[in-house]
């Protein structure tokens, strides 16, 4: 016979750890919607809209209307999905199309979203990668593979999914190929110029293996598009090859004594202060008496230098040995909500629920929001010192919140560079081989560049070609086999286009060129070939930009 186990004390509720309350009251967020009644279950919003529905005008379409109509059709045709402000409306309707007060202002967004993005990544990204590399004794290139690759791929897979289910295949490929372009070429190039080991030394079977795959995947994509059709079993194959990929991977890496190579303890990263970081580099000196533009951005940046930065603390759980009653309880409070948001597309945030009081809807947000605040208030209660527990859970929330602002951040970086892309009357084409391209991978160049910083320039370099190559097998691909079974038999037919050719043609020559030069030179990276890099990818915009232009 069993006997019952006597109740937990009092001093065994507080070795609660933070992680763990943190995490179950995230797990709520996405198990509510599952196990309770609702009400009205027509208040479910779709992911995308059906490709049957027609599409409303673009927001380009703006300067062709007069001008007290523009505000109004700012407001209902320039709002991007899932975006958190409408900044062609601060234009048109705010600041009365005043380009004298729109620059400025979009200007300054711009920055300041370029800031969040900074330090998210070096304060928040890069602690918790290297913390739950070294954890779960993961190698550079397994790391790579998997959070690297998880964090950076995540809303493009989404937004490849979105792209073809609306009848944008070729928008979709075009994104995916540009951004593949940018980050080998771009990406690689930055890590390499801005690293401060450089030249830096690549173990030399990983590498080529992550290029050489890469490079067969996107030759691979190349012959699909010039065959202009593709078959389920060949988007099921793309999405099996990098399954492949992940394994051959750990297998490579299994047969290494990890144990011995790995350093356990936390790499101590450098604070990412925008002034601090331009005063050390001689293109920034001015004279005493004199305004340089580094001192410019140096001051602009202290002025939402402690609201930004407590805003990210309260948001993003610290991996760090750092610990704050309050900023825990504020993590566990705010967490799930932000989660919620950022998941809206799936589980809409104002659908109704029955929760504690029978035959009452409330909104999904605010039980979310009272059981957030209840965990937090008990939290903040019963824990009034440090958990002694292990961190893995802490890194494991930190990874997570910091994906969701890395990708919120750069889908308003985004939705800023269109706008201001609109007000200049930038041509579609001319605007989505520069400014979409650049925003779509922003987050790999901010994350990546943080990481060769902070002194894991193999574990950088591993995740631009493995973050591109998950965008395309796993992103794209997934997309190609939703679309490619609703057609079975039949193939799911692509649409040519000159600049996605040419996109093709720099990115497998990006690849290439990688290979031979860093093979040639014993596998250490040099920092011209970082500058050689970004200007192949200049050389790739100006013929991308020449060929939108002349086919106009």
């Amino acid at each position: 016979m069993a006997w019952p186990r006597p109740p937990l004390p009092f001093s065994s509720l507080k070795s609660i750890s933070r992680p763990a309350i943190l995490l179950f009251s995230a797990l709520l967020v996405l198990l509510i919607p599952f196990f309770t009644y609702s009400s009205d279950p027509t208040h479910r919003r779709r992911l995308v809209s059906s490709s049957t529905t027609l599409a409303p005008p673009p927001c380009s379409a703006i300067l062709r209307l007069p001008q007290d109509e523009r505000c109004a059709f700012s407001r209902s045709h320039c709002y991007p999905s899932g975006g958190l402000v409408n900044y062609s409306s601060l234009h048109f309707c705010l600041l009365h199309s005043s380009p004298l007060l729109s620059f400025p202002s979009l200007s300054l967004l711009l920055i300041l979203l370029f800031y969040l993005l900074a330090r998210t990544a070096s304060d928040h990204f890069s602690p918790a990668v290297s913390l739950l590399s070294s954890r779960l004794l993961l190698s550079p290139s397994m790391a790579a593979v998997t959070l690297l690759a998880l964090g950076n791929g995540a809303p493009d897979l989404f937004a490849s999914i979105a792209a073809l289910h609306t009848g944008q295949a070729r928008t979709g490929l075009a994104a995916v190929v540009s951004a593949g372009a940018f980050v080998s070429a771009f990406v690689v190039g930055a890590v390499a110029a801005l690293c401060p080991t450089s030249p830096f030394r690549l173990e030399p079977s990983p590498f080529i293996r992550d290029v050489f795959f890469y490079l067969l995947a996107a030759s691979a994509m190349f012959y699909i598009y010039l065959s202009a059709e593709i078959f389920l079993w060949q988007a099921v194959g793309f999405v099996f090859f990098y399954v492949f990929f992940v394994g051959l991977v750990f297998w490579m890496d299994s047969n290494i004594d990890r144990r011995e190579g790995m350093e356990h303890e936390m790499i101590r990263l450098p604070e990412w202060n925008l002034e601090e970081d331009v005063e050390n580099r001689e293109a920034c000196k001015t004279s005493e008496s004199g305004w340089g533009f580094c001192q410019l951005i140096g001051n602009i940046t202290r002025l939402w230098e402690v609201p930004a930065t407590t805003l990210l603390k309260l948001t993003i759980p610290s991996p760090s040995g750092e610990w704050s009653r309050f900023q825990a309880a504020a993590n566990i409070a705010l967490c799930p909500s932000l989660l919620l948001y950022y998941f809206s597309s799936f589980i809409t945030m104002d659908r109704r629920l029955v929760f504690i009081i029978p035959h009452y809807n409330f909104p999904l947000w605010s039980i979310v929001l009272f059981i957030s605040i209840c965990l937090a208030i008990a939290h903040f209660i019963l824990e009034n010192e440090p958990p002694e527990t292990d961190r893995t859970a802490t890194a494991v929330a930190a990874f997570v919140m910091s994906v969701v602002w890395i990708s919120t951040m750069a889908g308003e970086l985004l939705n800023c560079l269109s706008a201001i892309g609109t007000i200049m009357n930038l041509p579609p084409a001319i605007l989505g081989l520069t400014v979409l391209a650049w925003g779509n991978s922003v987050g790999d160049l901010v994350a990546d560049v943080a990481l060769a910083r902070a002194g894991q320039p193999a574990t950088a370099i591993a995740g631009c070609f493995v973050g591109p190559m998950f965008n395309m097998l796993v992103g794209l691909g997934s997309a190609l086999v939703m679309e490619t079974s609703n057609l079975y038999p039949e193939a799911y037919k692509l649409q040519f286009h000159v600049s996605i050719v040419v996109a093709f043609v720099f990115l497998l020559l990006s690849l290439m060129s990688s290979l031979l030069v860093v093979t040639w030179y014993r596998f250490r990276v040099p920092r011209f070939w970082g500058y050689s890099l970004m200007g192949l990818y200049f050389t790739f915009t100006a013929l991308s930009l020449s060929i939108a232009v002349l086919s106009r």
